[in-house]
């Protein structure tokens, strides 16, 4: 068992290597370099710091850690990645070796899974090793979308530990942690496929053990890891309303992102391009459907006539491949939730799982012609289908694909039959690293990269030396590709969260969420990218205060792109600004700075009092903005903060309501004959309190859980001196080949 286990690691690493070898760039690409690296080195650069990460005002609409959920704030194994992130320089290897640690870990989850639903270990490592190197996986979770991964990861061994809690081998603890690490790293989706996972395993043990007492424990010790991981969304949920994502539920299906079930039949071929909407059009650039190239063959060396004994004890595996392939064509969206092409992993899991356990138990080799026959029939059916989805340019390479799988299912079948089933699965497992190497060179670049600079020293180095606070009126869209490196646009302009690897302080950041009113006013986009009206918006004053808005968010430099404002030089600086020159930069911006220099730092972030009033900030932190204000007749305090809900406002210790300028800038109304009174505004995630009852209730839980369990374990443990009597368990029939080894 620990053989295969190791095996199933090392596996990993060398498709890895493969992959690597293909793409060098591949697992630093898209939202982890634009997005998810940065957000690790800023989020690490405050724990160390001693700052508990929550709301960063200077950074605005992107700023709201807690809202945004992916810092992944309560999550002890992100936090170390955060942590450790400052440290290092190569942004690229720092992705790599997070991504490999969490597919280690995915496959090791699968593994687990397997064998405990009575798979022989061998089979266990051909399903771990495959699973990551799954086509939505490997190209978008592993290339990109990092928590997923590690969602999907925590997820299987959530799966495994529910199987062994509910069969009495295992307590309610691990399937409580595990489900707590899937649900808390702050990614909406692995949560919800953790829930629906959780119901079809719960049901699958009713069906199997004839009982509901099983699937009741496993429900509660999910409930209660629930509980706990509650305050991962509670504040996005009690925030939604001033986002980009109302909480109005939606249920709708424009069909982007959406598979039809018939793109299953590409499951096997690494050539396939399915068809069906999203980013790139109809015609996808790579594989997002592949599973493995043995999956669908496979199936025609099953014995189906003795699955049926099976069935009830993997009938878990299947509800969940079948929930999961239903929701992959549709709805579009529920919720918050959308895109139901991102549930590809969860049918790659479960099917690969359950073919494996299959072919463990019931695999044969007899009757091998007909079944060799099968097997061909079914890969003649992926290839038209490949070919119908995608047949432009490609039928080529569909072909060579299916002499590919073909070749090498002939090489696994001579293999099982003149040797061992062992060493077949073994050239299963080493056959994953070939094929993943296959796919990403076929795609080449991968077609979300920014390219964004790999060493943190030498993007520093490039990149002019911005102290304050900057807001860049810059559209990415209007970045050529050949300038996306250190030498062109990378050292003058930031895309997302780009500016944290420069450890400078941006306005612009990366943020699905948002902020309604500031994106509407200051006209900004989920990377930071705003319209050219931009900057008129930008330098209008606002009606109220009489100032700006780069004056209300105490802006200390605006950067202009010059390939959106080509001639802004030729204007006249505004009131109180003036153009700066950064030779060597002059070809990529115009830069606009303040006359008598800096404001960011003057008076806390207060930025706005009306005539009659006096405030003085006392002192000042991400969380919390303290003042001495005076007002005879009365007037108003604004500050350079967005009122998120969780703002609370006191004066002289007595709440006091707050406004808004804008909906974008929190604001406090002085009363009149107020006199060097202390103003305090403090922020704190909205639903704290309530996250902090919920969790207390998971915590005490799965504690009376895990006490009934131990209770139980010595309940049935032998009397001392009594012989204890070995486990009965069902017998696992081997797998079957002509000469009966």
């Amino acid at each position: 068992m620990r053989l295969w286990a190791a095996a199933t690691a090392l596996g990993v690493v060398v498709s890895y290597v493969a992959v690597l070898l293909a793409d060098v760039r591949h697992f630093y690409t898209d939202d982890t370099e634009s997005q998810y690296v940065p957000l690790w080195i800023h989020i690490g650069e405050l724990l160390r710091q001693g700052k508990m990460p929550g709301v960063v005002p200077e950074e605005w609409m992107a700023g709201n850690l807690a809202v945004e959920g992916q810092g992944s704030l309560l999550n002890p194994p992100q936090l170390l990645v955060s942590f450790i992130a400052p440290s290092v320089d190569n942004l690229l290897v720092l992705a790599t070796v997070v991504k490999l640690v969490y597919s280690i870990i995915l496959a090791l989850g699968v593994f687990r899974i397997c064998t405990t639903y009575g798979a022989r270990a061998q089979w266990a490592a051909v399903a771990g090793v495959a699973v990551p190197f799954s086509g939505f996986i490997l190209f978008l979770d592993q290339a990109s979308w990092v928590l997923a991964l590690a969602g999907t990861a925590w997820l299987t061994h959530a799966w495994a530990s529910a199987v062994r809690y509910a069969r009495g081998r295992s307590g309610p603890i691990p399937l409580f942690v595990f489900l707590y690490f899937a649900i808390s790293v702050g990614y909406v989706w692995p949560g919800t496929e953790s829930a629906l996972m959780i119901g079809a395993v719960a049901i699958g043990e009713v069906i199997y053990q004839r009982k509901w007492l099983p699937s009741a424990k496993i429900l509660l010790a999910a409930g209660c890891a629930g509980l706990v991981g509650a305050m991962t969304y509670l504040p996005s949920f009690l925030s939604s309303h001033v986002t980009w994502r109302d909480a109005e539920f939606v249920f709708k299906n424009d069909g982007f992102m959406t598979i039809p079930w018939s793109e299953t039949l590409n499951a096997s071929l690494p050539s396939t391009r399915p068809s069906f909407t999203s980013w790139f059009g109809l015609i996808q650039p790579f594989p997002i459907v592949y599973i493995a190239w043995f999956l669908i063959p496979a199936l025609a060396f099953i014995d189906w006539k003795r699955v049926t004994r099976s069935m009830r004890e993997v009938s878990g595996i299947a509800i969940f491949a079948g929930i999961t392939l239903f929701w992959t064509a549709g709805p579009a969206v529920i919720g918050p939730l959308r895109w139901p092409a991102r549930v590809l992993p969860m049918v790659a899991l479960s099917l690969l799982i359950l073919v494996c356990v299959l072919l463990s138990r019931h695999g044969t080799l007899a009757g091998w012609r007909a079944r060799c026959g099968a097997a061909a029939v079914l890969l003649l059916v992926l290839l038209g289908r490949s070919i119908s989805s995608a047949p432009s340019g490609r039928i080529h390479s569909h072909i060579e694909a299916t002499l590919i799988v073909a070749a090498m299912g002939a090489v696994v079948l001579l293999v099982a039959s003149k040797k061992t089933v062992a060493m077949a699965c073994a050239l299963l497992v080493v056959s994953v690293a070939p094929v993943a190497y296959y796919m990403v060179n076929a795609v080449g670049t991968h077609p979300m990269s920014w390219n964004l600079p790999e060493r943190r020293s030498e993007a520093k180095a490039a990149f002019p030396d911005f102290d304050g606070t900057t807001l860049q009126l810059a559209d990415s869209l209007r970045w050529p590709k050949e300038e996306k490196n250190l030498d062109g646009v990378y050292g003058s302009e930031v895309v997302g969260f780009y500016a944290n690897d420069l450890d400078l302080e941006y306005v612009n950041g990366y943020t699905p969420i948002g902020h309604y009113w500031f994106s509407y006013y200051m006209c900004m986009r989920w990377d930071g990218s705003v319209c050219p009206d931009a900057r008129r918006w930008a330098f209008t004053n606002e009606q109220s205060t009489g100032k700006p808005l780069v004056d209300l968010m105490k802006v200390d430099r605006v950067v202009l792109q010059r390939a959106m404002y080509p001639d802004a030089r030729n204007d006249p600086p505004p009131p109180g600004w003036k153009w700066v020159d950064y030779p060597g930069h002059e070809n990529y911006i115009y830069v606009l700075e303040r006359i008598d220099g800096p404001v960011s730092t003057e008076n806390g972030r207060i930025s706005y009092t009306s005539p009659g009033v006096t405030a003085t900030s006392e002192d000042e932190s991400n969380h919390t903005s303290r003042a001495r204000v005076s007002s005879e007749n009365g007037g108003r305090v604004v500050f350079a903060r967005i009122p998120w809900p969780g703002y609370h406002v006191t004066l002289d210790g007595k709440d006091v309501e707050y406004g808004t300028v804008l909906d974008s800038f929190l604001a406090v109304d002085i009363p009149p004959g107020t006199k060097d009174a202390e103003l305090e505004v403090t922020w704190r995630p909205p639903g704290w309190q309530l996250g902090i009852t919920t969790a207390v209730l998971g915590f005490v839980g799965v504690g009376i859980l895990q006490w009934l369990y131990l209770r139980r374990r010595k309940k049935d443990s032998p009397e001392e001196g009594e012989a204890a009597q070995p486990e009965v368990r069902e017998p696992t029939p081997e797998a079957h080949v002509p000469d009966g080894r």
